[in-house]
C-alpha cells in the first residue's frame, strides 16, 4: 500500500518539529539536522567529517533527547577493542552460567567519535553492527533494536596516528556531511547562552522511539516511479564511466538513494519521489562512494565535481511512466 497525502503531510510535519527542536540545540544548521533525520529514518548511518568543536556531540545528544532514546558515546582510540564497543560475555559464579554485558553500541544514537583512530579490527566491528543492527558474540545474536543510529566522525585535518576507513567500509555509511561552523550571528547567540554548557540537556521529547520506528516504515511505502528508478540507475553508471575515477557508485549506493529520497519526499510533505529530490541528497549520499584515480586526484579533481557534472549531464524525467 502506498503513502497517501495525508500521511505524508503528517510526516513533514512531525519531521519539521523534530528538526526545530533539535535545532533548539544545534543553532544554524537546520539542514544538517534534516540529513541526520533522514539517515534516521532511512535506517543508515552518518559520517561526519568535521574539526573538534563544531557540535556533534551536541547533535547526537539533542537527537536522542528529541526522540526519547538512549545515547551512548564511544570515543575511538588505537587501543580499543572490539569488545569495548559491542560487548562481553562473563562467567557468573552464582548463577553458574555466561552472562552478556552490552557494550555502549547498545544505545538510540551512537556517537563514534574519531572513528578512523582505532584499528581497522574495532572498525570491522563496528561497521558490522551498522550493517546488520545486531551484535554476535560466543555464538549468539543481540539485536540493537530500533531505532539505531550511529554518527560517526572523523578529523579531515589531523591524519597522524589515524586508520583510513576503506572503500568498502566507507560504502557502508548511508551519507556524509559536515556540520561546519556557524554563522556570526549563530555563533553570538551560542555565546550569549556560554552558561549553559549543554543545550541539549534543556529539550524535552516529543516522540517515541516506537514511533520513530513506525515513521521509518510508513517511508518505504512512499512511490517511487520507474522513471525515477531508471534515473537514479543512469546517473550511477554515469559515476563508474567518469574518467577520473577508479570506482563509481556501488549497488549499495543506488539503494541508499533510494531509501533516502523516499525519506526526503515524505519531508517535504510528498507521497512520491522526484528527481529533485535525487539531486539534492546526490553530494551527500554518493560523493563519498566515489574512488578517484590517482592521477586525477592529483591533479585537483574531486569526486564532488563528479556527482555535479554527472547530474548535469543525464537528463532527468519529465513525466511520469506509473500513476501513483
Amino acid at each position: 500500500m502506498s503513502m497517501t497525502p495525508e500521511q505524508a503531510a503528517w510526516f513533514a510535519d512531525t519531521f519539521g518539529k523534530i528538526t526545530a527542536n533539535i535545532g533548539q540545540a544545534v543553532l544554524g544548521k537546520d539542514e544538517v539536522i534534516r540529513l541526520v533525520l533522514t539517515a534516521m529514518f532511512a535506517e543508515g548511518h552518518v559520517l561526519l567529517e568535521d574539526a573538534p568543536g563544531t557540535g556533534k556531540t551536541s547533535l547526537a545528544r539533542a537527537l536522542s533527547a528529541t526522540v526519547s532514546g538512549t545515547h551512548q558515546r564511544i570515543q575511538f582510540t588505537p587501543d580499543l577493542l572490539p569488545s569495548d564497543v559491542t560487548g562481553i560475555t562473563i562467567w557468573n559464579e552464582k548463577v553458574r552460567e555466561f552472562e552478556f554485558h552490552r557494550g555502549p553500541i547498545f544505545a538510540s544514537i551512537v556517537l563514534a567519535d574519531e572513528i578512523n583512530r582505532a584499528s581497522p579490527k574495532t572498525q570491522s566491528a563496528l561497521l558490522e553492527v551498522m550493517e546488520e543492527s545486531r551484535v554476535t558474540v560466543d555464538g549468539v545474536t543481540h539485536s540493537v533494536g530500533k531505532p539505531f543510529l550511529v554518527i560517526a566522525t572523523q578529523n579531515p585535518i589531523e591524519q597522524a596516528g589515524t586508520y583510513k576507513l576503506p572503500e568498502a567500509q566507507l560504502d557502508r555509511f548511508l551519507l556524509k556531511t559536515t556540520i561546519g561552523y556557524p554563522d556570526i550571528a549563530h555563533t553570538a547567540r551560542i555565546l550569549s547562552g556560554s552558561a549553559a554548557r549543554d543545550r541539549s540537556a534543556a529539550l524535552s521529547p516529543i516522540i517515541t522511539t516506537q514511533a520513530v520506528a513506525d515513521m521509518s516504515d510508513l517511508t518505504s511505502t512512499v512511490h517511487v516511479d520507474d522513471a525515477v528508478l531508471t534515473y537514479i540507475a543512469t546517473v550511477t553508471e554515469a559515476t563508474r564511466a567518469a574518467p577520473e575515477a577508479l570506482l563509481g557508485v556501488s549497488v549499495r549506493g543506488a539503494l541508499s538513494m533510494v531509501r533516502a529520497a523516499k525519506v526526503h519526499a515524505a519531508a517535504s510533505g510528498r507521497h512520491f519521489v522526484t528527481p529533485d529530490d535525487v539531486k539534492a541528497l546526490a553530494q551527500s549520499v554518493w560523493a563519498h562512494r566515489i574512488v578517484l584515480d590517482a592521477e586525477a586526484e592529483f591533479q585537483g579533481a574531486t569526486s564532488g565535481q563528479i556527482v555535479d557534472r554527472v547530474l548535469a549531464e543525464v537528463a532527468a524525467p519529465q513525466s511520469r511512466t506509473v500513476s501513483v
